[in-house]
């Protein structure tokens, strides 16, 4: 009896007190993940080896037409960015991530695109990359943006057969008020924005985000001297305004916006330079009955584009 208890205490089975755990075993661990973030897997070691050597290479230069590649960091920037559309090369995702919900959500959107390259990097190489940034385990990689140069917004106008309708911007810094005005420009019938080389904002990821995808189609030229640029559009026949709190014409009474003309806007503290204020054919203001004393960048050109597409129609 003894030797047939041995026998039967070797048998397999599910145990008396066991806390369920043959059915924790059977639930499902939620979606596989990519072949790029496995452990082991031969794609997860390529991407793991690509991730290191674009850590050790140096940041790309702007050059020409170009802007130098960006990084945005962490794990709501970079879902908000992946989100709103933001042109994105690379998702650097860290080894053995906490993968909470936003990181989850973070993926799929870079997976949905289809074109973003996952890549799953160790926590100092991260490190390295962000420069000691607080990334949170993510990073994704903006690519350089391809500016149009000011006469490409010209030749966007004569391809559709219309007057060339252009804004200019003056020392605007915050890249929140560019993407502002690229998404007006899109949204009134703008053939293009136009933003100086230097002291100025450039299409950030922030710039993308706050055009809500415009940017895709309406394009932003980058001169190297803004004042030389109006000039050139001066004498191909383009009425150059600039908006300013002193102008000395209301912007109701202006006729030029009927016909070829390039918006000037100022920073909101200091306005127009001196010399882009000197080269404007008009000085415009804004009648503003409720006494404020100026209005950002973003909000003044949405003003004049919509009264000149009013006008226009």
């Amino acid at each position: 009896m003894a030797a047939n208890n041995r026998r039967m205490s070797g048998k397999k089975g599910a145990q008396v007190g066991s806390g369920g755990q043959r059915r924790r075993g059977l639930e499902g661990k939620g979606p596989t993940p990519p072949a790029e973030m496995r452990k082991g897997h031969k794609k997860n070691r390529i991407a793991t080896a690509k991730a290191k050597q674009a850590a050790r290479r140096p940041a790309a230069r702007g050059r020409g037409g170009k802007s130098a590649s960006e990084l945005v960091v962490g794990r709501n920037p970079v879902y908000e960015a992946l989100r709103e559309g933001v042109p994105a090369t690379t998702l650097y995702v860290q080894q053995f991530i906490d993968n909470d919900e936003r990181v989850r959500e973070a993926l799929q959107l870079a997976a949905e695109r289809g074109n973003i390259n996952l890549m799953e990097a160790p926590r100092p190489e991260l490190d390295r990359m962000t420069n000691g940034l607080n990334h949170q385990g993510l990073v994704l990689q903006v690519p350089p943006y391809e500016y149009a140069h000011p006469e490409d917004l010209l030749d966007a106008a004569a391809d559709e057969g219309e007057d060339p309708l252009i804004v200019a911007l003056d020392g605007v810094t915050d890249p929140r008020n560019l993407g502002a005005v690229v998404r007006s420009a899109s949204a009134f019938g703008g053939h293009g924005v136009l933003v100086p080389e230097r002291r100025a904002a450039g299409m950030t990821a922030g710039a993308w985000k706050t055009s809500a995808g415009t940017a895709a189609r309406t394009p932003v030229a980058r001169a190297t001297n803004l004042t030389r640029a109006l000039e050139q559009y001066k004498k191909a026949g383009v009425v150059v305004v600039g908006l300013a709190a002193d102008g000395e014409v209301e912007l109701g009474e202006l006729e030029a916006l009927d016909g070829p003309v390039a918006i000037v806007v100022g920073s909101e503290g200091k306005g127009l330079s001196r010399l882009v204020g000197e080269t404007c054919d008009f000085r415009v203001r804004i009648p503003m009955p409720g006494g404020a004393e100026s209005l950002n960048a973003g909000v003044a050109a949405g003003i004049v584009l919509y009264e000149a597409a009013r006008r226009r129609a």
